[in-house]
């Protein structure tokens, strides 16, 4: 599979959070091997848990499929650019590829209000974006016009 393939399943994830009135944001995270070992959607509204955002589920999924907190060796496919919290727990999982569909021109850590990727942390995972970037947007545009 390549990276649109990842991308296409975390676009899944996404559509499901427009059954719970979530902002359809998904996440997929993938081993070295090339298997899915973590998924996740946006799930603030359905659980009224601010934290309950789709990569933080993905990693959690991911950290208990891998038995432990480190995934070094595996990539995050998440359908838009993450957030501060989002990039925060990026770092701290070791997750050496980011790769993202849409610009998040409010929140953006990977570049679009500033990119903690850049910063002193000590780690620097390679950031991907755009993958898939138009259909990952139209389902955000979507989402909020039917809200207006």
């Amino acid at each position: 599979m390549d990276r649109e393939d990842y991308m296409r399943l975390a676009l899944a994830e996404a559509e499901k959070a427009l059954g719970t009135g979530d902002v359809p944001v998904g996440c997929v995270v993938v081993n070295a091997a090339g298997q899915v070992i973590g998924a996740g959607r946006n799930r603030r509204e359905e659980r009224q848990n601010a934290v309950r955002h789709a990569e933080i589920e993905a990693i959690e999924a991911a950290c208990a499929a891998a038995g432990s907190w480190r995934l070094e060796g595996c990539a995050l496919y998440v359908t838009l650019e993450p957030c501060p919290m989002c990039a925060g727990a990026i770092l701290n999982a070791r997750i050496p590829t980011v790769v993202y569909g849409a610009k998040e021109p409010l929140t953006g850590s990977c570049g679009s209000v500033l990119n903690l990727f850049e910063e002193r942390y000590g780690f620097r995972p390679a950031i991907y974006g755009g993958v898939l970037g138009e259909e990952c947007a139209k389902l955000m545009t979507s989402f909020f016009q039917g809200l207006r």
